[in-house]
This record gives structure tokens, C-alpha cells and sequence, in this order.
């Protein structure tokens, strides 16, 4: 029988998350590194990218790497995979973290539908969607010969459920036509990859539910009453959920979307 500890053992492979700065990434960088994995974190250039990435080598003693890249260009996409593909170390794991999100500060974008516009529309498909194809097209023979290659795109429950517009009354909060279906998107693209690179990758998806990060008391008090944990989602929640997808827990799972909601869409 093997071990539960072995299952989750992530030393000796590589995993890149890309959004690896932000809220979310961050906690999934922690989570694989504390596995033993050794990281990639892509995300824009930003002064506490190299100062994370000694912290976390340090913490749980495995190297980690930051590579600035907007996700966003085809062109900096395809520097970033020939730069990492080049020193021949490989893949495990890739993670599309990175997108734009209902408070992104972007023109035309959580906006009434009628002002919602085409250029922010295109941008939000081009990093929440079409970044994640190009990443897992492009690492897809790392990903293949690794052993153990999972692919975890991070959608949201707004990638199969309509926005409930009650929680947002009295607030300046918005929900993007463009989020909804770009997540939508990745849902399907994350069956359809599984069934595509099967047996070697696994391809799933986790969607969370609404994360606390200090919304409006309204917004946050109407969101508690209809979720079913009574509470709206921390950072942390996620992490369960990476450990099981990115590690041979999960090695008898794929194509699957693992809402983390808080029941929020029972």
C-alpha cells in the first residue's frame, strides 16, 4: 500500500504558475513548494517577485524562479516558453492562474453590459483563455514525458453559473460578461485537453467560489446567507484542492472541475 505522504511527495519535479504574485498564486506557490516541488512563477513585473521567490526557497527549501511576462502578448508567451524549455529540466506541473478579474482596473470592464467594451472584452479572452491554451500547447511534450504531468486551470463558479445581480445592489461591484465566458471557456478547454492528452496529463480545473478580500459589508452579508458554509472563501481553502490535482493523489482524476465554494452553487 503506498503512503499517503508519498502520494502528495512532490520532490524531484517542476510546477509553473502563472499569476504566480497574486492572491491566489501565491497560496498555490506555497502549497507545491511545501510538497517539495521546485517553482516557476510568471506573473507582470512587480518589485516583490524575486523578494517572494527567496522567501519561499528558503521556507521549504526548493528553488524557486520568476519570470516576468505579460500573458496578455503572443510574442512575450512565446519568449517564456522557449526560455524555460531551453535549460531542459522539464514540466510536472503547469497551473493557469493568471486572468483578469471582476476588480481589475480595465476601461469598460465591470461596467453596465451596454458599456462593457469589445477592446476589454478581447483582452480578458486573450489572458483568462486563449494564455492558457498557448502555455499548455506549448509544454505539452514536457508535460507528457515528465510521468506525472497535471495541468490545473483555475476557473470560477461564475464559469457555469449566471451572476446572482441581488449581492451586488446598493455597490460599486461589477461581474464582467467577458470573466463569465472566458471561464466558461476554460472549463470546456479543460475536458476537451483531457480527453486530448490522455494517458500521459491529467487536465482539471478547480472553480472557487467569491473570496473575501474586503468587499462592501452588503455584497459580503448576502453572499454569506446563500452560501451554504456560511462564510465566503479565504485564500487557504484552495490549497486541498492544488494538492490533490497537482500530486498522484489526483492520479485517477482528470477532465473534472472541483468547484471550492462553500456550496454557494448547491
Amino acid at each position: 500500500m503506498i503512503t499517503l505522504s508519498k502520494l502528495v511527495d512532490m520532490r524531484g519535479s517542476r510546477s509553473l504558475i502563472t499569476g504566480g504574485i497574486g492572491h491566489l498564486g501565491k497560496v498555490i506557490a506555497e502549497t507545491l513548494a511545501e510538497l517539495g516541488s521546485d517553482l516557476i512563477l510568471v506573473d507582470l513585473p512587480s518589485s516583490c517577485c524575486h523578494d517572494f521567490c527567496r522567501r519561499i526557497a528558503s521556507t521549504w527549501g526548493v528553488s524557486a524562479t520568476y519570470f516576468a511576462c505579460d500573458l496578455e502578448n503572443e510574442h512575450d508567451r512565446d519568449e517564456l516558453t522557449d526560455r524555460i524549455k531551453s535549460d531542459g529540466i522539464g514540466l510536472n506541473c503547469l497551473v493557469n492562474n493568471a486572468a483578469f478579474v471582476g476588480t481589475s482596473n480595465l476601461q469598460g470592464w465591470a461596467v453596465d453590459f451596454e458599456e462593457q467594451t469589445l477592446q476589454t472584452w478581447r483582452r480578458a479572452l486573450e489572458v483568462n483563455l486563449t494564455a492558457a491554451f498557448h502555455l499548455s500547447q506549448a509544454f505539452a511534450p514536457e508535460l507528457r514525458v515528465s510521468g506525472s504531468g497535471s495541468i490545473i486551470n483555475i476557473s470560477s463558479v461564475y464559469g457555469e453559473f449566471g451572476p446572482d445581480w441581488s449581492l451586488y445592489e446598493g455597490t460599486h461591484m461589477g461581474n464582467p460578461a467577458a470573466y463569465a465566458a472566458s471561464k466558461a471557456g476554460l472549463l470546456q478547454l479543460t475536458r476537451w485537453m483531457a480527453a486530448t492528452m490522455a494517458p500521459e496529463v491529467r487536465v482539471n480545473a478547480i472553480s472557487p467560489g467569491g473570496i473575501y478580500r474586503n468587499q462592501p459589508e452588503k455584497f459580503v452579508s448576502r453572499y454569506v446567507a446563500r452560501t451554504a458554509m456560511r462564510r465566503m472563501a479565504t485564500e487557504d481553502d484552495i490549497r486541498g484542492a492544488v494538492a490533490f490535482l497537482a500530486t498522484t493523489m489526483g492520479s485517477y482524476v482528470t477532465g473534472q472541475n472541483l468547484r471550492v465554494d462553500g456550496g454557494w452553487s448547491l
